[in-house]
């Protein structure tokens, strides 16, 4: 826009319909382009990351068979490593493809630019013509076929990558699929009778209706659950959040009407959504946030859905105390805890 003065006025001139063009900038080469030595050392470069990737993938897979996790031990010390060698190993077995593509793209592919028209997208023969052609000249340019080496390392990165992902799956296909397991938690009174107590988690501290001060929110276990020979699988599962209301505030059916204690009400710590644990409680609203995908219960109206993506409430646990004030569990939850699957029922 050129701009005019003259005694002391202004003048715009039109726009022009339409700008020079300023041209592509002058090719800059680059150090492989004009020294052989250079475009080795980046072609056996692409290749070390290839092979990191390799050897990533088969040392996820190994470290999957080589440290077994055992369910039964009540340990999480294998279940780490286990978890830290296959997460490794997935990892860097990506980081291996991605950056050695990213690095032969960069230093040995044509870098020269290109200009293609600004036109209608249309999907007629001479478009896909065109970008097969185009395909075609871009598979060419990666010289692949001058190169075996990568060639056979990019195969290799390629074909293990996706195991480490496969072989544990494939591995638990095996395994227990009695899904009545997850149809009951460790809060199902003793066969004989004895009652389960609700204890802090993970102290094991027994807890009393006294203890529970109006807006408090308990991390509670059913008591001695440590002692438990399957302690992780069944924890998982009874995991349980307790919070006191004012009775007042409590909008119960009269079917749930004994299952809460002078305004002490425990639910599910899972979560509908995909089983992530509700550990934020809002103290003025009474509301229970998932701080996965902010699916928010409210502990007040039996643990309702008010937003996010669950699609039911969180289960209720039936409390009550005993002769010395303790809270108990009156019985399981009356519904499976978590996420749904497949035979759910309510």
């Amino acid at each position: 826009m050129t701009i005019e003065q003259s005694d002391h006025s202004t003048e715009l001139t039109e726009h022009p319909d339409r700008f020079p063009n300023p041209g592509l900038p002058p090719h800059r080469p680059r150090l492989g382009d004009e020294d052989p030595k250079a475009a080795k050392r980046s072609e056996r470069l692409v290749l070390l990351l290839f092979t990191v990737s390799v050897l990533a993938s088969i040392a996820a897979i190994v470290g999957y068979f080589a440290i077994p996790v055992d369910p039964e031990a009540g340990s999480m010390g294998n279940t780490h490593l286990s978890t830290l060698i296959i997460g490794l190993g997935l990892g860097l077995g990506m980081l291996g493809i991605g950056t050695a593509a990213i690095h032969w793209a960069k230093s040995l592919m044509n870098d020269h630019d290109k200009v293609e028209e600004r036109h209608e997208i249309a999907g007629d023969a001479q478009t896909r013509s065109t970008a097969i052609e185009m395909f075609n000249e871009g598979a060419k340019d990666t010289d692949i076929a001058r190169r075996p080496l990568i060639k056979g390392a990019l195969g290799g990165a390629l074909a293990l990558a996706p195991l480490p992902f496969l072989v544990p799956l494939i591995g638990n296909l095996g395994g227990d699929w009695d899904i009545s397991r997850f149809k009951r938690t460790a809060w199902a009174p003793a066969a004989n009778g004895d009652r389960v107590y609700l204890a802090t988690d993970p102290t094991n501290r027994r807890i009393k209706a006294s203890d529970v001060t109006i807006g408090s929110l308990f991390h509670v276990m059913p008591w001695n659950l440590p002692e438990h020979p399957d302690y992780l699988d069944e924890k998982a599962k009874a995991v349980v959040l307790l919070v006191r209301v004012d009775p007042q505030d409590l909008k119960e059916t009269e079917e749930r009407a004994s299952w809460s204690y002078d305004g002490i009400v425990a639910y599910s710590k899972i979560c509908t959504h995909v089983g992530c644990p509700v550990a934020l409680y809002e103290r003025e609203t009474h509301h229970l946030l998932c701080p996965c995908h902010q699916s928010t219960f409210d502990v007040t109206d039996e643990a309702k859905v008010v937003f996010g993506p669950a699609g039911r409430a969180l289960p209720q646990l039936p409390i009550d105390v005993d002769e010395n004030g303790y809270l108990v569990a009156q019985r399981d939850f009356d519904e499976p805890v978590g996420p749904s699957f497949w035979e759910r029922e309510r």
